[in-house]
């Protein structure tokens, strides 16, 4: 509900700026200034706690708890902000939750033991990790109808499209692959071996480069995704850590392409790393087991899930510090926010 409201305040605050400019520019500005503030809204999947955590972060507090079916991980926004979908991985179906209401109105054919999911960039397929089966199943979401099936490695996890919507990649954490994916024929058209486990992957806004985790190879690697070859490989080290504790999970790239955020897992850290040298710029320590996270709209803030602490940290992205926890429900998976 307050997403919706805060589209009506913005709205609101330019029509009464035009209609008050006849009446001075000084009274336009107060009423502007009477406006509430714009606050965004992050949804939290609580694999434990089968939950949605709702993080209001003008508050900078949770403010809901949507109760799910078993098991929710990979979690998304719909383009328009009007629905969340959340993978539940032993109810073997994507649950639709209205942002407005915070109830449940539905679910998509997700196929069994689905993880991660990727929308396109229209926000009309769903393409959905199948982890037990070793498939990519493909839905329609307005339809709510499964389109097929793609066989791809074995414990399939991360998946991602490209800005262009023509190329879906999935990486296999047992085969320790990344798969191509023609989206017109749904038809693997190429691999790359990857260090072992990899667990995700994310395209820059340009397409230029996708950067793959690799879990237990305690590595990034960096794609050129047009030669499907490796540019780079990225090693993390932290003093006073053992490597084996090291382990890269999730990615967020700002649109610029200038920043990433590597999640590390037990390492409780985030790194940060230069989007063109590839180079780790710092560590960020947050909460216990950081997972996956997702920036606010206007990129203000990265909130990252952190499993055992049963927490998010607020990474103020300008001076990449770590100004906030907030706690959420039992064992954190997955953020992502509603558009404004």
């Amino acid at each position: 509900m307050q997403t919706q409201l805060a589209r009506v305040v913005r709205r609101l605050g330019a029509t009464v700026f035009r209609q008050t400019a006849g009446l001075g520019f000084g009274l336009a500005i107060l009423t502007l200034l009477a406006t509430p503030a714009l606050a965004f809204l992050a949804f939290v999947s609580n694999e434990k706690g089968n939950s949605v955590s709702v993080v209001d972060t003008d508050k900078m507090e949770t403010v809901a708890a949507i109760p799910t079916g078993q098991r929710p991980r990979g979690i998304a926004v719909s383009h328009d902000g009007k629905f969340v979908f959340v993978a539940l991985g032993d109810d073997d179906t994507i649950q639709v939750i209205d942002t407005a209401t915070f109830k449940s109105v539905g679910e998509l054919p997700s196929g069994p033991d689905p993880e991660q999911f990727a929308l396109d960039p229209s926000g009309k397929t769903l393409y959905v990790a199948n982890e037990n089966d070793a498939m990519v199943t493909i839905i329609d979401v307005d339809k709510k109808l499964a389109l097929g099936q793609v066989s791809v490695g074995v414990e399939p996890e991360g998946m991602s499209v490209s800005p262009d919507s023509k190329t879906l990649v999935c990486t296999s954490e047992t085969t320790s692959m990344a798969h191509f994916i023609d989206t017109s024929t749904h038809e693997v058209v190429g691999n790359l071996l990857l260090g072992s486990r990899p667990r995700f992957s994310a395209f820059k806004s340009d397409g230029s480069e996708l950067w793959a985790t690799s879990e237990v190879g305690g590595e990034l690697a960096i794609i050129d995704p047009r030669t499907r070859t490796l540019k780079a490989r990225v090693r993390f080290e932290i003093p006073g850590l053992r490597s084996e504790m090291i382990q890269p999970v999730g990615v967020n790239l700002t649109r610029d392409g200038k920043l990433g955020f590597v999640s590390l897992g037990p390492a409780n850290r985030v790194a940060v790393v230069d989007g063109v040298t590839h180079a780790v710029i710092k560590y960020l320590l947050v909460g216990q087991r950081v997972w996956h996270g997702d920036f606010s709209p206007d990129e203000k803030y990265l909130l990252v899930a952190n499993g055992v602490s049963n927490d998010v940290s607020v990474i103020d992205v300008a001076s990449q510090k770590v100004v906030k926890s907030i706690q959420v429900g039992e064992l954190p998976w997955g953020v992502a926010f509603a558009p404004n």
